[in-house]
């Protein structure tokens, strides 16, 4: 029936882990440092969802190549230390896990180095082992669709009978791209109206999850 679910697409900072509060942080701290003063507003804006390649992009556009390098060199230092320290899953999030049947899996602007280490500091690598996927293994990151028709096609299931749960401005409009439902995740840092859009179920309780799904797949 085209209204089952056949595969779950997991973001995983902000979704699974609870990051994203941790790198506006450490990139406000930063960009005070190299001379371009950002609010969280303001990274969370222009940053949260992307990849590390295209923040990388946006960085150098205003402040230089050797600039930009730099931002990203005492990004991924001060971020995994302060990942270590800090780092916990979303709230709730293991329980929604417990109870979804359906494959799932994790599409993730973040590298693979960093996916197994955020990951595994919370237990919840051994849950996606072998079904990760990152935007270094497509051309483009959200919020083009790549990444996202990527991991279906790997794990075999057309982009209709897909979910993708977000929490990014950037993630949802990826969703939307690759023909694929999204239940956007409220929980965390981005504004609801940035989530909110066609073929998109907004939510703020990751216990909530699975009564979602259990919806969509009833015609």
């Amino acid at each position: 029936m085209i209204n089952d679910v056949g595969l779950v697409i997991f973001d995983c900072d902000g979704v699974l882990v609870d990051s994203e509060r941790i790198a506006v942080r450490v990139n406000v701290a930063i960009a005070a440092q190299l001379g371009w003063p950002l609010t969280a507003a303001e990274v969370i804006d222009r940053f949260i969802g992307r990849s590390h390649a295209s923040i990388a992009e946006i960085i150098a556009a205003r402040l230089g190549d050797e600039a930009a390098a730099t931002w990203t060199e005492r990004f991924e230092a001060e971020l995994r230390q302060a990942v270590d320290a800090e780092l916990v899953a979303v709230d709730g999030v293991v329980e929604a896990l417990s109870r979804i049947t359906v494959p799932t899996c994790v599409a993730s602007s973040g590298t693979h180095e960093k996916l197994r280490h955020t990951l595994g500091r919370t237990g919840l690598y051994p849950h996606f082992a072998g079904r990760i996927f990152s935007s270094t293994d497509v051309p483009r990151g959200k919020p083009a669709p790549d990444l996202f028709l990527h991991a279906a096609a790997r794990i075999g299931v057309r982009p209709r009978a897909c979910v993708v749960v977000e929490d990014s401005q950037y993630g949802v409009q990826a969703a939307r791209a690759a023909g694929m439902r999204c239940l956007a995740y409220a929980g965390g840092l981005t504004a609801v109206d940035r989530l909110e859009g066609p073929g998109t179920t907004v939510f703020d309780d990751m216990r909530d999850l699975p009564a979602l799904l259990d919806k969509i797949r009833t015609p």
